[in-house]
């Protein structure tokens, strides 16, 4: 059984160590903050740690399988910017509007990003950099340049805000998400189709796969959870935010390259990338308990310095085991 838990995270080629550093590091991180911090592993800190964190550990699962093809989605963040806005101006009308209404837009960007790039044939990083120049533009103008109050008489809030069994909603709603992402990739033959793109597409295409299709359908997919965080986003704090999501997109790229997915595409493991996104965001709340000692005081600005120098040190550590797996 405990084999069995531990599957998602397993390897996808033999002898590859990099992905068990990204547990290790989790692992540590959690022991750490739990010796040195009052109430780090309190039900408090843990359910908000999870209801915020849900909504990058999303975009993370939608950039893991992009990245897989070898492509790239910097569109992430304004997408989630637009959803935000979207659904916080459609619940007054329900919950199940607001919600549909911010998925949705999520996903036509993201069927916009696969046309773009596998009909008219313009490479992921520039058809993705448009698509985010033109999703900010949007909630900005859509908002009016000011924050949209979203409607707390339809049950909207509570999908960032509630609980459902003394679990944060949006803690559920990634861990679906991530189910079906595994079962994607580990059980159903468009996980084979996406690795196989990665390891060369032309060589996929010579093997009789649907090279569009699948390219089409991982930036759809990537645009709907883009969406779906928008929503979390807007129901948590309360208003559409056209402004936020700057630097989502990084987060999201970080947490698959420490969950051990190449950024060349062709290997990766969603359980891995859940566990990279988990780790970035405890960094952040270890900084927060650490400020609150008293002992250091750091800006929002040294806490990005930390966490990327902490981000540098993983990657390095497993280029470090790569190689040694390979020797």
């Amino acid at each position: 059984m405990f084999a069995a838990l531990l599957q998602p995270f397993a390897p996808k080629s033999s002898g590859d160590l990099a992905r068990l550093g990204v547990l290790l590091a989790l692992a540590a991180l959690i022991l750490f903050g739990a010796l040195r911090y009052d109430n780090f592993l309190s039900p408090f800190n843990i359910l908000t740690f999870l209801r915020y964190n849900s909504m990058f550990a999303l975009i993370a699962l939608g950039m893991a399988f992009v990245i897989m093809t070898g492509g790239i989605d910097l569109s992430v963040g304004g997408v989630a910017a637009l959803a935000s806005v979207v659904s916080a101006l459609l619940s007054p009308y329900g919950w199940a509007i607001g919600l549909g209404g911010g998925v949705g837009a999520g996903l036509i960007v993201g069927l916009l990003n696969g046309f773009v790039i596998t009909k008219m044939r313009i490479q992921p990083f520039i058809a993705t950099l448009a698509a985010m120049l033109a999703a900010y533009g949007c909630a900005l103008l859509l908002a009016n340049n000011q924050s949209v109050s979203v409607s707390y008489d339809t049950g909207f809030v509570s999908i960032g805000q509630d609980d459902f069994l003394g679990f944060p909603i949006p803690g559920w709603i990634a861990l679906v998400a991530y189910i079906v992402g595994w079962i994607l990739l580990e059980r159903r033959p468009f996980g084979r189709h996406v690795l196989a793109i990665g390891d060369g597409e032309g060589t996929a295409a010579l093997m009789g796969l649907k090279v569009e299709r699948t390219l089409f359908t991982v930036y759809a997919i990537s645009g709907l959870l883009a969406g779906l965080a928008g929503v979390i986003l807007a129901a948590q704090f309360g208003a559409g935010q056209p402004t936020e999501g700057v630097g989502w997109e990084l987060f999201a790229i970080a947490s698959v390259v420490v969950g051990g997915t190449l950024l060349t595409g062709g290997s990766g493991s969603i359980g891995a990338t859940l566990a990279g996104a988990l780790l970035l965001g405890m960094v952040f709340n270890v900084l927060n308990f650490e400020n609150g000692l008293g002992w250091i005081s750091l800006s929002a600005y040294w806490q990005s310095v930390i966490r990327g120098v902490f981000l540098l040190i993983v990657v390095v550590l497993q280029a470090r085991l790569t190689a040694k797996s390979a020797a």
